[in-house]
């Protein structure tokens, strides 16, 4: 386990060049060493915790700059160790002479995450709810803040908490059995514990379910758009994206490569990839390009597939690129702005894929194809504070405890001996605790803690 090693460690917390900068501080002796190079109407040593103050950096004699300090005295701080935050003007030279000075005096340059990674070790949040706290600083949408800021506040750690209290209530009745094996006496209802173990399972289950999702809102709503060539793929993603992303001709074949662009739709990021028009072709680039296509409707959570005109055998050859059921089809006919007769496809209203008409050039119908992919993305239940995995390493964790309980039920009605029937649920403890870090090694936190900015 990594322990703190005593240093007070300094990072700017904020990026230099702005109109100011925060210098962050924390270690036992922070605030002594503050006031070897900060000058006030009183020694920050002197002041209760909590508080601010206004003075000057100084090397010597010499003002570096005037600045806020705020101190932070244990366990009232982030880390819960004595703290100091020095708000200073943003210049990349005052930021930098501010660190030197601090360093000289006796502070070490933080690593990546050290201070949430202190916070973690101190016990002021779990290792769950550290990740989310990069989630936060990440989040680029409503949805994805919302997500990482419901675990950050611990409501899903309160969760893992009570499934594992659940489990180790059971443990301790089957151990219990364990001790008085040779009295052939049972501590606990088994049918009683099969009702529970299924209610645990049901709810990992679906906690590790809710990761398409909480994934899809953290990284971004993945949207193919194919078709065959010269049916106004690239335009309509220029559209989409608002700008022009995609080089636009009548020449067929002229993208051969995917291409993607981003978009904010009710909260929630899009992220549109153009793709490389799906017909034969001797020319190998064009061939490369469609293999690249293929990849990326396979990846892919919403499928728009484009069509200028009502031929239902084309996406008859095309429906072969669909690899999952849960992924969510549209077939959209275009340049509409061009024709006047009904777009409606017979084959494809058979086949339930929703169809929407529209014109990429005019802007037609392109309003009624943002609010399916709202509609198809329902991220209600992140807005509302529910529960939404969004970490790959939690849902490894939540589907391997699955299979623990999985095996746990069996096992219970199996008749397998108490001993082996509780092994397999320490196992899925086991990795519950993975997750909130109350059972983990010095590599994992390595490893997370290695992916935050400097200052936090």
């Amino acid at each position: 386990m990594i322990f703190n090693d005593g240093d007070i460690i300094v990072a700017p917390a904020t990026p230099t060049g702005g109109a100011l900068c925060l210098v962050r501080l924390s270690g036992k002796g922070s605030i002594e060493l503050c006031d070897r190079v900060f000058r006030g109407r009183r020694r920050l040593a002197e002041a209760a915790t909590a508080t601010l103050h206004y003075g000057e950096i100084v090397d010597g004699e010499e003002v570096v700059d005037d600045v806020v300090v705020s101190i932070f005295r244990a366990p009232h701080s982030y880390t819960a160790e004595e703290s100091v935050e020095i708000s200073a003007h943003g210049s990349r030279y005052v930021v930098e002479r501010i660190l030197a000075l601090l360093v000289r005096c006796g502070a070490r340059m933080a690593e990546a995450g050290e201070f949430t990674r202190r916070a973690f070790l101190a016990g002021r949040m779990d290792l769950s709810q550290a990740e989310a706290v990069a989630d936060v600083i990440a989040a680029d949408s409503h949805a994805s803040h919302a997500v990482a800021a419901t675990q950050m506040r611990g409501a899903y750690s309160q969760e893992l908490e009570a499934l594992r209290g659940q489990l180790l209530h059971i443990t301790s009745l089957l151990e219990l059995e364990l001790d008085f094996s040779e009295e052939d006496v049972e501590f606990a209802d088994r049918g009683e514990l099969l009702s529970l173990l299924a209610h645990t399972l049901q709810r990992v289950d679906s906690l590790a379910a809710s990761f398409a999702l909480g994934n899809a809102l953290k990284e971004g709503v993945t949207v193919a758009i194919a078709g065959r060539p010269n049916v106004g793929k690239s335009t309509l993603l220029n559209r989409l994206a608002g700008e022009d992303r995609a080089m636009v001709s009548e020449i067929a074949g002229t993208t051969r490569d995917t291409i993607e662009a981003t978009a904010n739709i009710g909260g929630v990021i899009y992220r549109f990839v153009d793709t490389a028009g799906l017909h034969a072709t001797d020319d190998r680039l064009e061939q490369m390009g469609i293999e690249r296509t293929a990849e990326a409707l396979r990846k892919a959570r919403i499928i728009l597939w484009l069509t200028d005109k009502d031929d239902s055998s084309i996406e008859k050859d095309l429906i072969g690129y669909i690899p999952s059921e849960d992924q969510k089809i549209y077939r959209i006919i275009t340049k509409i702005d061009l024709r006047t007769e009904d777009a409606a496809c017979a084959w494809w209203s058979e086949a339930n894929y929703p169809t929407i008409a529209l014109s990429a050039k005019s802007g037609e119908g392109v309003d009624q194809l943002q609010k399916a992919l709202q509609e198809a993305v329902d991220a209600t239940g992140a807005y509302n504070g529910e529960v939404i995995v969004s970490n790959r390493r939690h849902h490894e964790a939540l589907r391997e405890a699955g299979r623990e309980l999985e095996a746990a039920i069996a096992a219970l009605e199996g008749g397998v001996p108490t001993d082996l029937l509780s092994e397999d649920i320490r196992q899925a403890i086991h990795q519950l605790g993975i997750i909130t870090g109350e059972i983990t090694t010095d590599d994992v936190l390595k490893n997370i803690f290695s992916k935050f900015c400097v200052g936090k």
